[in-house]
């Protein structure tokens, strides 16, 4: 029991929150009310609340599952969707399907945002492994520079079709504009995920190297091609709902391994509820902090993942890849996280 202590802790607290999140906000929506049948705050929590977090919960997994994929298969804890220009390329093919199909639907949105993010992701890891000497700060360098060309190719295609006003609601991540019938598609996240945890053993041993997976008999290519399509997808289909959304592909997963390791199938839960409970955390102080006012959770999160991205690479810089040990958690715990 001890040795799921952590996977414990993390869905009680992530239930918690999600029950508090439902009940914050300007309508007043409280507990007594929604027992006793209430029709308008029944409506408020049928309408807004409630697809509000499931579109927090998904977000918060995907982008984590995401971040978690795509470090294992690129060997580098460094990148991550926003880092691997998968971010950028999302936005490009939204852009893209605004200006081509004016009356696209979300769907559609999503589907040339989709591709575009995967080919986005596919040319940068083309990049990174013609590189010959892959520093583990260079990896992810080439990463924000190719994100950086591509953003500035957005903004010149937006400036000169007048899109700019409209592609700027998915540049800021923000849940906001939630309401029922206009998030559905987050739910892609779910079997995305699901086949993630399904793969997570070939990515871990596509993760030791191209000759390593053909002495396994691991097809090098085909499960590359799946991972980051996977990540590419998940992406895609929150930006296209709640916006960009930066730091959780990278900070959750490096966190979650700092004390259950680096094999994926070991962590791949707890970075899916710890993202959920980041996300959530940040969601309520986005809606708290200058009430009845909400910030767009981009800041909150922006904020709270820099500091605590600098922490962990302080924290490398003294320990390195040391584990921390939480009281009670099985040595033999921490050892079945690690490659």
């Amino acid at each position: 029991m001890k040795k799921y202590r952590l996977t414990i802790v993390l869905i009680a607290c992530t239930i918690a929150l999600s029950v508090f999140s439902l009940f914050v906000g300007v309508w007043d929506v409280t507990l007594p009310g929604v027992l006793s049948g209430d029709f308008e705050q029944l409506e408020i929590l049928l309408i807004s609340r409630l697809p509000r977090l499931l579109a927090i919960l998904c977000t918060g997994v995907g982008m984590s599952v995401a971040g978690l994929v795509m470090q294992q298969l690129c060997m580098n804890k460094f990148v991550s969707p926003t880092t691997g220009a998968t971010i950028s390329s999302a936005q490009l093919g939204i852009l893209i399907a605004l200006i081509f199909i004016p009356q696209s639907t979300i769907m559609s949105r999503a589907l040339f945002s989709g591709l575009f993010a995967i080919l986005g992701t596919w040319i940068y890891v083309a990049f990174i492994q013609r590189i010959k000497f892959k520093d583990v700060v260079m990896v992810p360098l080439v990463g924000i520079m190719f994100g950086n060309v591509i953003g500035g190719i957005t903004n010149f295609i937006a400036y000169k079709f007048e899109m700019t006003q409209a592609l700027s609601s998915w540049l800021t991540g923000s849940f906001i504009s939630i309401l029922r019938g206009r998030y559905e598609i987050v739910y892609m996240v779910v079997p995305l995920v699901i086949i993630a945890f399904i793969f997570a053993n070939h990515f871990n041993i596509v993760g030791m190297g191209r000759d390593f997976s053909k002495n396994l008999g691991v097809n090098y290519n085909l499960v590359l091609f799946i991972g980051l399509s996977i990540a590419a997808m998940i992406t895609a289909s929150i930006i296209v709902v709640v916006g960009s959304i930066s730091y959780i592909g990278l900070i959750v997963p490096n966190l979650v391994a700092m004390f259950k390791g680096d094999k994926i199938r070991g962590t791949l839960v707890d970075t899916a509820f710890f993202g959920a409970l980041f996300v959530l955390a940040c969601d309520l102080i986005a809606r708290t902090v200058i009430a009845p006012y909400e910030l767009p959770i981009e800041l909150i999160v922006g904020i709270l993942g820099s500091i605590m991205f600098v922490v962990m690479i302080i924290r490398r810089l003294k320990h390195g890849g040391k584990a921390i040990k939480l009281p009670g958690l099985k040595k033999e715990a921490v050892e079945e996280g690690a490659v």
